[in-house]
């Protein structure tokens, strides 16, 4: 896979086929999440994946309901770990672990369309309403959710902004 194309090609799913993931994708996406680089390699995410149907529904509900993440064969969700603030005090908790959150979704989302998933970034949602759902520990917060499965529709590419007006060089 050329990944600059990758990056080009990939788009946010929100309408998916009702087929399985079969597990050694779901595997793939897995070691996507944890190779992923991080603050002072210290992993401060973790992540939840739901296929339960009523889980699902509810996550679905408390993102605003936004009924296609439910849709999804797979959902993820994302949370950074407060623990980070041993080392890297409130940078690390509300900075350094929201990055390895994204890092990883991201790394995630690339294998995903490597192996023709779809995948959409949702940080539309209750925080605490997710957190209870799930039934989170303290020092775990959900930062993004992120609906998995295969395309039924794929959408055109959006606008995006010129190199000239994103990149200034100095």
């Amino acid at each position: 896979m050329n990944i600059l194309d990758a990056v080009k090609k990939r788009r946010s799913i929100r309408n998916f086929q009702k087929k399985e993931i079969p597990e050694e994708l779901i595997d793939k996406l897995t070691e996507s999440l944890v190779w992923a680089p991080s603050a002072g390699n210290l992993q401060s995410r973790k992540f939840y994946f739901i296929r339960d149907e009523a889980v699902k529904k509810k996550v679905a509900e408390a993102a605003l309901n936004q009924g296609f993440i439910a849709d999804a064969p797979l959902v993820i969700v994302g949370c950074t770990d407060s623990r980070i603030s041993g080392k890297y005090g409130e940078r690390g908790v509300s900075l350094y672990s929201i990055q390895d959150v994204a890092c990883s979704i991201m790394a995630m989302m690339l294998v995903a369309f490597d192996n023709e998933l779809g995948t959409c970034w949702v940080g539309a949602f209750r925080e605490e309403e997710v957190a209870r759902i799930l039934n989170l520990p303290m020092n775990l917060k959900p930062v993004v959710i992120v609906p998995v499965g295969y395309p039924s529709k794929i959408p055109l590419p959006p606008l995006r902004a010129s190199k000239e007006e994103a990149v200034e060089f100095k």
